[in-house]
C-alpha cells in the first residue's frame, strides 16, 4: 500500500489511532516508519476537518451527523447547561472517534472576574485583628527574617511535612535568638523562588521543566498557608510587613500568593504586604534602606546605581544600603562605593538533578538587625546539616 492509502485507512478507521504503529504496519503489510507517518498524517487531517465553532442556535444548519447531535444533547443533560444559554461550542473526535464537546455559555465569566470574585472572598472571610498596643522602644530595631529559595513542593529525600516544620522551627528559632531586642516591626521577605515550579506544566516561568513532589494546586495552597502560619506566629511579638520577592521559578505564581495573602490580612492592623508589581522592592527605616530583587536579571555590580537610580531621595537620605537577593542557594557578599550586594543562603535540600552535578551549599536561615539610628548591625543564623 501506498502512503495516500494508509492514510485513508486510517481515517476510515480511528481504532488505529489507539493501537501501535506496528499493529498497523502488520495488518496492512507496509513498513513500520511508514505506518508512523501515515498515521500522523491522518491524526492531523481529523483534527482540522472536526474542530468547529458553532453557535447553539446554528446547530440544525451544522454537518454533524443525527447520532452526533445526539451525543450533543446527552452532553448538555449530563452536565446541567441550557441549550438556550450556549454562546458557542467546540467538538472534535478523539482516537478512538467519539465526539468530545467543549462548551461556553453566555454565564461564565473571565480569569479576571473569578479572580475579582476569589479576593473577594478571601477578604470577606479574613480574620479581623486591631493593632496590638506595645509599650515604647528606646532603641527600635527592624528584625528582618530572611527565608528565601524554599521552592515549596520540589522533589527531594525530605517530604512536606517534614519540611514545613522546618521552615517553621527556622522562623521559631530566629526569633528565640533576637531576644532582648525592641522590636519594632519584623520585616519578612517572601518568594525568591518560594514556589519550586510556576504552572499546571511544572516549569519554571521560562518553561524549565521541575520535578514536584505534589499537585500544583496543593503546592500553591499548601504555600500560601504556610506563610499564614509563620506571619501568624510573628506578629504575636511585633508587627509584620512582607515583601513579596518574585523569582525565576515562580514569578506569577508568587504574585498570586501576595494577592490571597494581601487580601487575608486586610483586616488585621498588625501586618501589611508589599505585592507592588515591581520586580525590585524597597524598604526604609531609619537611615537604613535595603533593595529585595532575586538576583537572576541584574549584575550584582549594577545593583548599588540601580537602587540610586530608582529611588533617589531614600537613597540620599539612607546612611546604610543593602541590596538582598536569593537564587544561588549560598552566602555571597560584595561590596561596590560602600553598597553591599548579599546572596542570601536557602534552607532548601538539594534534590537528585543538584547532587549528581555536584552543586552543594550550606543551608542556613538568617535574620538581620536594622537599627533606627545606627543601622546595620548584625545578623543571626540558624545552620542546617547537609545530608
Amino acid at each position: 500500500m501506498q502512503f495516500e492509502e494508509v492514510v485513508k485507512y486510517c481515517l476510515a478507521n480511528p481504532s488505529f489511532f489507539k493501537r501501535s504503529k506496528y499493529t498497523l504496519a502488520k495488518v496492512l503489510n507496509v513498513d513500520v516508519a511508514l505506518a508512523e507517518k501515515a498515521r500522523k498524517s491522518a491524526r492531523k487531517i481529523l483534527l482540522i476537518n472536526n474542530i468547529k465553532h458553532y453557535n447553539s442556535g446554528e446547530t440544525k444548519n451544522t454537518k454533524l451527523s443525527e447520532a452526533t447531535k445526539k451525543d450533543y444533547e446527552d452532553f448538555l443533560q449530563a452536565n446541567g447547561i441550557d441549550k438556550i444559554k450556549v454562546k458557542s461550542v467546540k467538538y472534535w473526535q478523539n482516537m478512538g472517534g467519539d465526539f468530545r464537546f467543549s462548551v461556553v455559555t453566555n454565564e461564565q465569566v473571565s480569569p479576571d472576574a473569578l479572580k475579582e470574585d476569589f479576593l473577594k472572598f478571601v477578604e470577606e472571610h479574613s480574620p479581623v485583628s486591631l493593632k496590638t498596643a506595645r509599650p515604647l522602644e528606646k532603641n527600635p530595631v527592624v528584625l528582618e527574617i530572611s527565608i528565601p529559595d524554599i521552592h515549596y513542593g520540589k522533589l527531594t529525600d525530605t517530604n512536606l511535612e517534614q519540611f514545613e516544620q522546618l521552615y517553621m522551627d527556622m522562623v521559631i528559632e530566629l526569633l528565640e535568638k533576637a531576644k532582648g531586642l525592641e522590636i519594632k516591626q519584623i520585616l519578612l521577605p517572601i518568594g525568591n523562588d518560594g514556589l519550586n515550579s510556576d504552572n499546571i506544566n511544572y516549569t519554571t516561568t521560562a518553561g524549565t521543566p521541575q520535578h514536584d513532589s505534589i499537585h500544583w494546586m496543593r503546592s500553591f495552597q499548601g504555600y500560601w498557608k504556610l506563610l499564614v502560619k509563620a506571619v501568624d506566629y510573628l506578629k504575636q511579638t511585633a508587627p509584620v510587613h512582607v515583601v513579596v520577592v518574585q523569582g525565576n521559578h515562580d514569578y506569577e505564581r508568587m504574585y498570586y500568593v501576595g494577592e490571597v495573602l494581601s487580601a487575608w490580612y486586610k483586616k488585621d492592623e498588625n501586618v501589611s504586604v508589599d505585592n507592588a508589581q515591581n520586580s525590585r522592592k524597597y524598604f526604609n527605616f531609619g537611615v537604613n534602606l535595603i533593595m529585595y530583587t532575586h538576583g537572576n536579571n541584574e549584575k550584582a555590580a549594577d545593583l548599588p546605581l540601580i537602587m540610586a537610580t530608582e529611588q533617589p531621595l531614600l537613597f540620599a537620605n539612607a546612611k546604610f544600603r543593602e541590596v538582598h537577593c536569593g537564587h544561588l542557594h549560598k552566602e555571597m557578599v560584595n561590596e561596590y562605593r560602600g553598597i553591599k550586594v548579599r546572596f542570601i543562603p536557602s534552607i532548601c535540600p538539594a534534590d537528585l538533578w543538584h547532587k549528581k552535578m555536584g552543586y552543594e551549599a550550606q543551608r542556613a536561615a538568617q535574620a538581620y538587625i536594622w537599627n533606627y539610628k545606627t543601622g546595620y548591625e548584625g545578623h543571626l543564623q540558624c545552620s542546617i546539616l547537609n545530608d
